[in-house]
């Protein structure tokens, strides 16, 4: 084994036996290995081991496409089974869950397993870009178009051509742009902010949101006719609490992941730390997971992982800045 390889020292192994290939972003599968302490015969540790080298072997074409993707629990093999389905279509596909559930890596699976996998993936987060922007964002603009606009400028759409675009956020699109998104899905063209003449483009359209998307339409705020557009194959990313189980893969991942980062060497996670992971409601989802692994290893002085428990700790409501009532069931906004 490289020397680079990081030894996990796991208490309780049981999680083991559902465990599925790692991977780098790079496509390499990580090093790693594990240690059980706790099962009396070797001969069974031999042959489990074995055994799940094979299973390793056997998983590691089925699982490429989902480098990024981490987790072997039934909601995760659920999801790349639509992710499987809808892939090689052409199909709209709307990806919805929480803040730091992974929608982007799921959008991204999708797109490396289509037939447009090697034309370009182009994200917008319609969120992070002024609503008097957005338009011209998406669909580019002519020169002279608007105050500012100096020069002729391409827009997402036509930058994703032949490829895919993932419209992350699609939720707080202005009512404006939406229509002119429902046209485009439409007709298959656009036009540019200050031109009246079409271009034709070939793209296929992966949205994703945080936001409750049929509240939103009974609302008034999100158009009926495009939600049903845009989800023509909506997907679900389960939040961490709903895949507890796998946790200790995660840990091991992104432990692997900064180690390699860090030159840090971390060989042991004892059961307690594990168990405050499991145990902890992850408002963040996979994101704060991440980066809480992230600050134990910065903090690390030695070669066992340790989490402050003060991390972990449920912010109380009354400590909590006034929000809407909105605001407060998704700890996200």
């Amino acid at each position: 084994m490289a020397s680079n390889s990081v030894a996990y020292n796991f208490p309780n192994a049981q999680w083991l036996e559902k465990v599925i290939p790692v991977r780098e972003e790079s496509g390499n599968v990580m090093p790693w290995y594990v240690t059980a302490n706790d099962v009396d015969d070797e001969e069974t540790i031999e042959e489990r081991l074995r055994n799940e080298i094979l299973v390793l072997r056997e998983e590691i074409d089925r699982t490429s496409m989902f480098e990024e993707i981490v987790g072997s629990s039934k909601p995760i093999r659920q999801l790349l089974k639509q992710v499987e389905k809808v892939a090689p279509l052409n199909s709209t596909v709307l990806i919805l869950g929480k803040t730091g559930t992974g929608k982007e890596l799921v959008a991204r699976a999708v797109h490396r397993r289509s037939k447009r996998a090697d034309r370009p993936f182009i994200r917008i987060n319609c969120a992070a870009i002024p609503q008097s922007l957005i338009a011209s964002e998406l669909f580019g603009h002519e020169k002279g178009a608007f105050t500012g606009a100096e020069q002729r400028r391409v827009g997402r759409f036509e930058a994703a051509n032949g490829g895919t675009l993932f419209l992350d956020e699609v939720g707080e699109l202005p009512m404006e742009t939406q229509i002119a998104l429902l046209r485009v899905l439409q007709e298959k063209e656009v036009e540019r902010v200050g031109s009246n003449h079409p271009i034709s483009i070939d793209v296929r359209v992966i949205a994703a949101t945080n936001r409750d998307v049929r509240a939103a339409v009974a609302a008034g705020t999100f158009r009926r006719d495009l939600f049903y557009r845009l989800a023509v194959f909506p997907i679900r990313v389960p939040s961490l609490r709903e895949r507890v189980e796998d946790i200790p893969l995660l840990v091991q991942y992104f432990v692997a992941r900064y180690c390699k980062e860090s030159g840090k060497c971390i060989r042991h996670i004892g059961k307690q730390t594990l168990e405050h992971l499991r145990s902890y409601h992850w408002p963040g989802n996979v994101r704060e997971l991440q980066n809480v692994m992230e600050r134990s290893l910065i903090l690390s002085e030695t070669d066992a992982l340790v989490v402050d428990e003060s991390w972990l700790k449920v912010e109380s409501t009354e400590s909590l800045p006034k929000r809407s009532l909105s605001a407060l069931e998704d700890p996200e906004v």
